[in-house]
């Protein structure tokens, strides 16, 4: 009686591989090429269904995205995208300001928009391609263990030799996010004041009023005074002698009344000129105080005309402003005593 042949059984890789290492088996009773079709066929196809699938969801994160960007540079601000100050509870409605100041609000919003957008679709283009990479090794065989290990060291090393780096892309992201000032903005950051002429997620640059440009690292900066943001208050102090206090006061009231009821300067007025009276006593006379409501781009040229009508009525008036002065006193030399005074290089002493 012939021996029976045993039936070939398919090698240890295919039989723990998948069905289709398995179908691949029974269909042609060859193991090898059941066993090639593991690292020719599934490999590659779970390889490339990855790449597809990663592909496809930074697509549909982009186009997220930038439909976000658009919608809010059209005008409908989303909660992510709007100012610290009005995602805050009770943060009530805002102080109304002129058509003026209203008519940057959409260049700036387009530009925060935009910036942040760029920074969403950067971190979501990392974040997908690092996980499919990680499920590409471990397609290929590879321990993600020690991988992972490695890269949390190599995180850590990082983290301490570049942490001013990193300090200074963390500040310039919630910077962006709460809007603490744009480009065309006038801004204090204290060592540097000027305008800001560009914002990116680690530096600044502002050009001050002699024309120097500070770039300035968005870590190092601790505290923003923004003077273009919604509305400003001009403050001009006059000091006049101590004798002519109430006539100062009613003529630079007056003076200020003019200035509201002119139609050229209406637009650019959030509130009337208010005299607000004394301020300060100092040895020169008194301190008159007078104040406005003005739109934040109007300010100084606010100030300056205000400055300019108070000069004029006050002088009309005949009233003389008192100019602080620098006081040289100068002593007679006391009795008894003879002070000779340094020769001055050049003089002729008739000595040779």
């Amino acid at each position: 009686m012939p021996a029976e042949v045993p039936t070939p059984a398919p090698t240890p890789s295919c039989a723990n591989a998948n069905d289709v290492c398995q179908w691949v088996f029974h269909v042609t009773h060859n193991s090898l090429l059941a066993s090639s079709s593991y690292w020719f066929l599934v490999k590659p196809v779970s390889i490339l269904l990855i790449i597809i699938v990663a592909m496809i969801a930074r697509f549909l994160l982009h186009r997220a995205i930038n439909r976000l960007v658009r919608t809010t540079a059209n005008g409908a601000v989303p909660t992510v995208l709007r100012p610290l100050k009005e995602r805050l509870p009770g943060g009530g409605p805002r102080p109304a300001v002129p058509a003026t100041s209203t008519a940057l609000v959409p260049e700036r919003r387009r530009q925060r928009a935009e910036a942040i957008g760029s920074v969403l679709r950067s971190s979501a283009s990392a974040a997908i391609f690092t996980i499919a990479g990680l499920m590409i090794l471990r397609e290929l065989g590879f321990d993600l263990a020690p991988l992972l290990a490695s890269a949390g060291i190599a995180g850590v090393a990082l983290g301490f030799g570049a942490q001013t780096l990193v300090k200074d892309l963390i500040a310039g992201l919630f910077m962006l996010l709460e809007d603490q000032y744009g480009v065309g903005d006038i801004v204090d950051l204290g060592e540097a004041s000027g305008k800001v002429e560009s914002v990116g997620l680690r530096i600044t640059t502002i050009r001050d009023a002699r024309g120097v440009l500070w770039y300035i690292r968005n870590g190092e900066i601790v505290r923003v005074g923004n003077r273009s943001q919604g509305w400003a208050v001009v403050m001009v102090d006059i000091t006049v002698d101590f004798t002519q206090v109430d006539q100062a006061s009613g003529v630079m009231r007056e003076a200020s009344q003019r200035l509201a009821a002119d139609p050229e300067w209406a637009d650019d007025l959030i509130e009337p000129p208010e005299m607000l009276g004394v301020e300060q006593i100092t040895i020169d006379g008194a301190m008159l105080r007078t104040t406005v409501k003005t739109s934040a781009e109007a300010q100084w040229r606010v100030g300056r005309e205000l400055r300019r009508r108070l000069s004029e009525a006050l002088a009309a008036a005949g009233i003389n402003s008192q100019v602080p002065v620098g006081r040289l006193s100068i002593q007679p030399a006391v009795a008894g005593t003879e002070e000779t005074p340094p020769p001055i290089a050049g003089d002729a002493t008739g000595e040779e």
